[in-house]
Parts: structure tokens; C-alpha cells; sequence
């Protein structure tokens, strides 16, 4: 059964940033501006400079800073994203 909650992993070179069930993630790709969502693909791409936002599920934003980095989409659910 596929888990229904995304789980999102934000991780840097100092170690966890963020560990959490979120609704999506919003970032720059060198492709474009992406929202991750429930359920999407499974993906890896690389992240542009800029600010990401966490989307929680009350509707809020939490900035995060990008230098640099990718992240991975999994078929079952979960976001990593490695950032410097």
C-alpha cells in the first residue's frame, strides 16, 4: 500500500535540516520552478540557488535556503533533498 503522507527529507552537509510529513515542496531546478506534491513521479533533478518553500499541510510556508544541491522523489512517497 502506498504511504498517502509524503515525507520530506532535508539534508546538508551539517546534517538534518528538516524531517517531516509535509503537503509539497516548492523549488528551483535547472529546469524550472517545480511543486512536489503527494504523489508525484519518482524524479531526481538538480536545485538552482534560491529560496524553497516547505508547504505543510495548514497552508504555511517554510523557507529554506538552497545553495546548490538535487533532490529524489521515491515511488514510495518520500522527498530527499540533499542541499550544501
Amino acid at each position: 500500500m502506498k504511504n498517502k503522507i509524503m515525507k520530506l527529507n532535508v539534508i546538508s552537509l551539517k546534517g538534518v535540516e528538516f524531517t517531516g510529513d509535509v503537503a509539497g515542496f516548492n523549488v528551483k531546478t535547472t529546469s524550472g520552478e517545480i511543486t512536489i506534491l503527494e504523489h508525484h513521479r519518482p524524479l531526481i533533478t538538480i536545485l538552482k540557488n534560491g529560496t524553497a518553500y516547505i508547504m505543510q499541510h495548514d497552508g504555511s510556508g517554510l523557507p529554506v535556503e538552497i545553495n546548490s544541491g538535487f533532490l529524489e522523489m521515491s515511488p514510495d512517497n518520500e522527498l530527499n533533498v540533499l542541499v550544501n
